[in-house]
C-alpha cells in the first residue's frame, strides 16, 4: 500500500513538473513568434525605406547609367572618379573651390559625403566643425574627358 501511494506521489510530482515545463516552453515559443512577426514588420519597413532612398541614386537609375554607357564610359570606373574628383577638391589650399562659404576660425570647409543622383546632378554635404551645409552640383564630362563641377545652389546652417 505504501509503495502504491509513494509511486502515485512520484507520478503526480513528475506530471506537475512536466506540465510546468511544457507550459513554460509554450509561452517561450509564443513570445518568439511575436518577436519574429515584429521583426518581419521591421524588415518590410526598412526595405520600403531602402526602395524610397534608391529612387534618387544613380546606381538604381537605369536611364542615367545607360547615358554613360552609350557615351562609351565604363560606369564602374566612372562613378568612383566623379566622387574622387569632389573629394580631391578638399585638398586644395585656401578657400574650397566649390563651397561658397568661408570657414570659421582655424577650420577648413570640407565635403563629407556625396550622392550622385543621376548623370547630371550631385548632392553633397560639407562642414568645418562649426558650420555645415549642402551643395547641389551640376557636373559634366567635357570633350577631353575632364570632369567639371558647377555649384547650382547651396545653403549653410549652424550646427
Amino acid at each position: 500500500m505504501y509503495l502504491f501511494i509513494f509511486t502515485l506521489l512520484i507520478l503526480l510530482f513528475q506530471y506537475m513538473t512536466s506540465k510546468q515545463v511544457f507550459d513554460d516552453s509554450n509561452k517561450t515559443v509564443a513570445s518568439y513568434k511575436a518577436q519574429t512577426e515584429k521583426y518581419k514588420d521591421s524588415i518590410v519597413a526598412l526595405n520600403n525605406k531602402i526602395t524610397d532612398l534608391s529612387l534618387f541614386d544613380i546606381e538604381w537609375n537605369d536611364p542615367a547609367l545607360s547615358y554613360f554607357e552609350d557615351s562609351g564610359y565604363n560606369v564602374s570606373q566612372l562613378l568612383p572618379l566623379i566622387k574622387d574628383g569632389l573629394y580631391q577638391q578638399n585638398e586644395t589650399k585656401g578657400q574650397h573651390p566649390l563651397i561658397p562659404y568661408a570657414s570659421s576660425e582655424g577650420n577648413r570647409m570640407q565635403i563629407n559625403s556625396i550622392r550622385i543622383l543621376n548623370h547630371k546632378w550631385i548632392i553633397c554635404n560639407f562642414t568645418d566643425g562649426e558650420f555645415s551645409g549642402e551643395l547641389f552640383i551640376k557636373y559634366f564630362i567635357d570633350d577631353n574627358s575632364q570632369l567639371e563641377y558647377i555649384v547650382e545652389d547651396s545653403f549653410l546652417y549652424r550646427m
